[in-house]
């Protein structure tokens, strides 16, 4: 029976790092790749979601091909990520809509001030926790739905799917069959489920 491995993914605000360890622990190989970062305005903050993913591909490559283990051999593999960027595309096609808005982007501070001491800005806070910020996806969400013609439209007929970085290369990796995140990284989106008024 050949030796098994786990693969780690860290994705994060400056670049990609993936490192292999078999299940004892010990690091037989890692690789890194730096990613762009956008500054289309002032305090604002984009990554190109294609050059991220591509990122990850190519460190898996690199750190499989430096270690001599196939793909077969990695029984689990672990990503951590930048939280709070968000990501947008088409379930059919997989295309994003925009770009990544990566979470220390200050572009939705004026739908944050609006939701400042409101009754919806309070409720937001009693459920999730957390107070109103950009640094969080909802606003960032709310933010490409508005500017990307026909993006609420395409949304309200389930055609969009929302995602942090994680979600995006999960769904990438397993051919669009899996739209998932883990709980710690839910939990700082700021998104509320509707409740009954």
């Amino acid at each position: 029976m050949s030796k098994k491995y786990i693969l780690a993914i860290d994705q994060g605000t400056t670049g990609t790092t993936t490192a292999l360890v078999d299940l004892e622990g010990n690091m037989f190989a890692s690789s890194y790749k730096e990613i762009g970062q956008f500054y289309p305005e002032p305090g604002w903050v984009e990554h190109d979601p294609y050059e991220i993913l591509e990122s990850v591909y190519e460190c898996i490559k690199e750190t499989l091909v430096s270690s001599d283990v196939f793909a077969k051999d990695i029984v689990s593999i672990g990503i951590t990520n930048q939280r709070e960027t968000t990501v947008i595309w088409e379930r059919e096609t997989g295309d994003i809509i925009h770009k990544a808005i990566v979470w220390q982007c200050r572009r939705t501070s004026p739908i944050c001030q609006q939701l400042i001491g409101t009754p919806e800005g309070e409720r937001i806070t009693k459920i999730t926790g957390l107070s109103i910020d950009p640094y969080f996806s909802a606003t960032k969400v709310k933010w490409i739905l508005d500017v990307v013609p026909g993006a609420y439209e395409k949304a309200k007929q389930g055609k969009l799917a929302f995602g942090t970085i994680d979600s995006w290369l999960i769904w990438n990796m397993t051919g669009g069959m899996n739209h998932v995140t883990d709980v710690t990284t839910v939990s700082y989106t700021h998104l509320t489920l509707p409740t009954k008024a």
